[in-house]
């Protein structure tokens, strides 16, 4: 016996080391030390910086991977994975620095696997972060042949002073949609519920236009770290952001805001993309789940100074994604929810 007959092939792990190389330092920065390979990631911080603060954030793409493994949307999965723990981060003004990846698979397919990884650079790069290590763990008995499980690590920096953390926000700003790009990664466990229940598959179409519907579920989560950037260098006055993940609007919106603030949001300001309609309907998903579980339309989350508002959405606008002003901030608690949503 030897550990290849025990299922780790680990020359297919060195042969995918090599493939991912190119992919893994095209998005290093300059402040990066040392190339793949060693036992750890090093970094310089970015000159200049008087009280840095570190943020980080942890995440993985939930059971939307078990459909993009059924549908080999592998590079989209590493891109979702970015997505979810940059757009975190970002949230307190952050520029990403980093990011480290986990991978855990009950065999190891280099196709596959390399797919993901340079989906995961595709995501760091329209960040503006490295990708500056990770791990496959070959784990044959514990996880199913040809399936695998993801884990991201992301890393960003802020001046202290710079920190944005809600405690400039007051009644009267203006709340400001972001639109996402589907269903992004959270929900998954519901849409392949109601798959199943509509026996839908790959040939399934949906809305006026008859788009493909898997295809439009497996759409890589947005990034918005470039668009942060670009409004504070635009001089945008953010006073919070949330980025809207599992809970929707009602339960990310609060996390973002202070005591004494309250979140109103219209609902009939904008208009969720057709597949969300899709889904209620298909699955019958009464209207307060459906707010609860999807971001319907709504990816990311601004609160401006209510004459900045213009501003913010043109700036989003050449970043080529449509922003809408959605609500704004009234007294009251975090906590006692967002006016005009289900609770």
């Amino acid at each position: 016996m030897d550990y290849k007959s025990a299922g780790v092939d680990v020359e297919a792990g060195r042969a995918f080391v090599q493939r991912i190389k190119s992919s893994v330092e095209a998005t290093h920065r300059p402040e990066v030390i040392g190339g793949l390979g060693g036992f750890g990631g090093m970094m310089r911080l970015p000159a200049g910086l008087r009280q840095p603060l570190l943020v980080s954030g942890t995440d993985g793409v939930g059971t939307k991977l078990e459909l993009a493994q059924d549908h080999h949307a592998h590079h989209n999965v590493g891109i979702d994975l970015v997505a979810m723990c940059v757009n975190d981060v970002i949230t307190s003004g952050a520029q990403p620095l980093f990011f480290l990846d986990y991978m855990a698979t009950g065999a190891l397919s280099p196709e596959a696997m390399a797919e993901v990884v340079e989906g995961i650079a595709d995501g760091c790069r329209q960040s503006g972060c490295s990708l500056l290590g990770g791990e496959t763990a070959e784990m044959p008995g514990f996880y199913p042949a040809g399936r695998y499980d993801l884990a991201g690590f992301c890393v960003a920096v802020v001046e202290e002073s710079e920190l944005i953390d809600g405690r400039q926000v007051q009644t009267g700003d203006a709340v400001i949609g972001v639109a996402s790009s589907g269903v992004h990664s959270n929900g998954f466990s519901l849409v392949r519920r109601v798959l199943e229940q509509a026996a839908a598959d790959r040939s399934t179409r949906y809305g006026p236009d008859q788009r493909p519907l898997i295809d439009d579920l497996l759409r890589p989560t947005q990034l918005y770290a470039s668009l942060v950037l670009q409004l504070l260098s635009s001089n945008v006055a953010i006073h919070a952001m949330a980025h809207i993940t599992g809970g929707g609007l009602p339960e990310n919106l609060p996390r973002c805001l202070p005591e004494g603030c309250r979140a109103q949001v219209n609902p009939s300001s904008w208009a969720p993309p057709s597949l969300f309609d899709w889904l209620q309907h298909a699955g019958d998903i009464p209207e307060r789940a459906l707010w609860h579980t999807f971001n319907l339309g709504v990816g990311f989350c601004l609160v401006v100074p209510e004459d900045q508002t213009n501003l913010a959405i043109e700036t989003c606008r050449a970043q080529q994604l449509q922003a809408w002003p959605i609500g704004s901030i009234v007294k009251g608690n975090p906590e006692d929810g967002v006016i005009g949503l289900p609770d």
